[in-house]
């Protein structure tokens, strides 16, 4: 009796599971490249289209030019969830004494800016967490008096703007014009004020908190890029 004895082999096999591990590496390739594009792309198109809008072309990569940290992205260890981390690091700040103190009445009232479809957003006066609302900052004067009205709203990529979401609902707010209405419903009363003028400010800029007294103004602040912390972006409008 005779046998023949065949080794089995599969070198066919052995080539699928090479090609599906390389087309497993390039799709994790992929998708990494792609978020890392749909971060940094918004940024980029924000400096070409809107910087020269507020007249303000800036290297990224300088540091003097956002926080002490040297950060485009801020230091990862605050919460800038919290207004009164804005201003920390600027001596303006220290100067000005317990500036983050509130001497204003605890209230909230609502703001909406038809443009950007964000309606009867809360605006809270007591408050320093702007996960839950929009915050009007301390010793800024409340809508309708003379003087200016400052609030300050968090901001996060355009692609993730919510305007029901605190976290992200100024991601638009460089989207506004010249002329565009923001109306505020507070203490009973229906007020409109007109954008009159947007610029971008240092991160340290305590100037933006300075009151008028010739009229009834109100600016919006938010970070810019969005996403970032690189400068602050300023809407002034008036009543």
């Amino acid at each position: 009796m005779s046998y023949i004895y065949l080794k089995k082999s599969a070198p066919k096999r052995f080539k699928l599971d090479k090609l599906k591990k390389k087309s497993v590496a390039i799709g994790l390739f992929s998708l990494g490249m792609l978020a890392f594009f749909s971060a940094i792309f918004p940024i980029v198109k924000y400096q070409v289209e809107y910087s020269l809008k507020f007249q303000q072309i800036i290297n990224p990569l300088s540091t003097k030019n956002y926080n002490n940290t040297g950060n485009i992205l801020g230091e990862m260890t605050t919460d800038y969830t919290q207004i009164s981390n804005w201003f920390i690091d600027s001596p303006a700040a220290q100067a000005r004494g317990s500036v983050f103190s509130n001497n204003n009445p605890d209230t909230t009232y609502l703001i909406s800016i038809p443009s950007l479809k964000i309606k009867d957003a809360v605006v809270d006066v007591g408050s320093m967490d702007l996960k839950k609302s929009l915050i009007q900052y301390p010793k800024t004067a409340l809508p309708g008096q003379l003087g200016n009205t400052v609030i300050f709203g968090h901001s996060v990529l355009p692609q993730f703007f919510n305007p029901k979401s605190y976290l992200t609902i100024f991601s638009t707010l460089h989207k506004l014009k010249i002329g565009d209405e923001i109306q505020i419903s507070f203490n009973g009363s229906d007020y409109v004020y007109k954008v009159q003028e947007m610029f971008e400010v240092q991160p340290t800029e305590m100037s933006v908190l300075d009151q008028r007294f010739d009229g009834k103004y109100l600016s919006l602040i938010t970070c810019s890029p969005p996403g970032t912390l690189l400068r602050r972006l300023v809407i002034k409008a008036s009543l």
